[in-house]
């Protein structure tokens, strides 16, 4: 089981395609409060288009509820600020697998990034980037977690492997 865990999105279009993200690969969506837009919201579906039916979604009222409900097994978080790659995990074995991303303007708190130093991540880029869209390090590091796992439930041949 893949989690994606959005602490405080705030661009509506992003959660949208991570939650298109989730239905392709059947991560399960986590949306922890307070969000920077109505989960109704309009752009939202629309970024997800017609998948949202396929999308197993649960809202949180902040980080506590989260961990009550789920605990923090195998929780990776992903921070630009972290001592080291998602290439050096091995996430083959791990059963959950959660990776929390942080608000799009300011990333993870520093208090979480401290209480869970050992499990903290980044995407290596060049220095003088920021970081990358959050959609697009969702689906980095979500791909790379179903990869070492062998994509289980995923389909890995299109049409063109009946030819």
């Amino acid at each position: 089981m893949l989690n994606i865990v959005l602490l405080e999105p705030e661009i509506p279009h992003n959660t949208g395609a991570i939650a298109r993200t989730c239905a392709v690969t059947g991560a399960r969506l986590h949306l922890i409060k307070p969000l920077g837009f109505d989960i109704s919201d309009k752009m939202v579906k629309r970024c997800g288009l017609d998948y949202w039916h396929l999308v197993d979604l649960s809202v949180y009222e902040n980080w506590e509820e989260y961990v009550s409900r789920n605990g923090d097994r195998n929780l990776f978080l992903s921070t630009t600020k972290a001592p080291r790659s998602y290439a050096d995990i091995d996430y083959s074995s791990l059963d959950p697998v959660s990776l929390l991303f942080g608000k799009e303007t300011a990333g993870l708190p520093e208090w979480l990034r401290e209480q869970y130093h050992d499990s903290c991540i980044r995407i290596p880029m060049i220095s003088d980037a920021r970081s990358l869209n959050l959609s697009n390090s969702v689906a980095v590091l979500a791909y790379e977690v179903l990869r070492q796992q062998g994509f289980p439930g995923l389909l890995t041949t299109g049409s063109m492997s009946h030819v």
